[in-house]
């Protein structure tokens, strides 16, 4: 596991602006254009998203941030990991965070949305692990087999 400091940033930062467009590229390429949900900066600079980097050594390394869907219910948007760290634990790191921090707001559900390709597996892979299961499209998503909407119950 890389050895990385995660906390609240600043999504129009030159680096993390650097890395969403590398986050919205991979989208584009591996996504059918009907199912890229990348929350634009306008977005990710509101008051009510939560926006996290990663860093090691003031090196962006992953971002991540959480998005208001309802009352006490939250969802994972924006969450990558620079290209040259994967492998090395950071989007464990980041997922773990957002986890903690959304607990600590008091949610109920932490839910999320990713692609069904295999660019997308080891992400997949990595909700799954960090106990997340797929459930119904939630909020603005709608069935698709190019993706899949997943979620954590935090509490009832």
């Amino acid at each position: 596991m890389t050895e990385c400091v995660i906390k609240l940033d600043d999504p129009g930062s030159a680096d993390v602006m650097e890395l969403l467009r590398h986050h919205l590229a991979y989208a584009l390429k591996w996504s059918l254009p009907d199912d890229v949900h990348v929350l634009p900066l306008e977005q990710l600079t509101s008051d009510s998203v939560f926006f996290f980097s990663a860093r090691e050594e003031n090196r962006l390394l992953g971002i991540g941030a959480l998005s208001p869907v309802g009352p006490r219910h939250v969802e994972i948007k924006s969450m990558h990991t620079a290209e040259d760290v994967r492998g090395r634990g950071v989007g464990r790191a980041v997922l773990e965070h957002l986890v903690m921090f959304a607990r600590e707001k008091e949610c109920r559900r932490v839910s999320l949305e990713t692609g069904m390709g295999d660019a997308f597996a080891p992400a997949r892979a990595l909700y799954r692990s960090g106990g997340f299961h797929p459930c119904s499209p939630f909020g603005v998503y709608r069935a698709s087999p190019d993706s899949i909407c997943m979620t954590l119950q935090l509490s009832s």
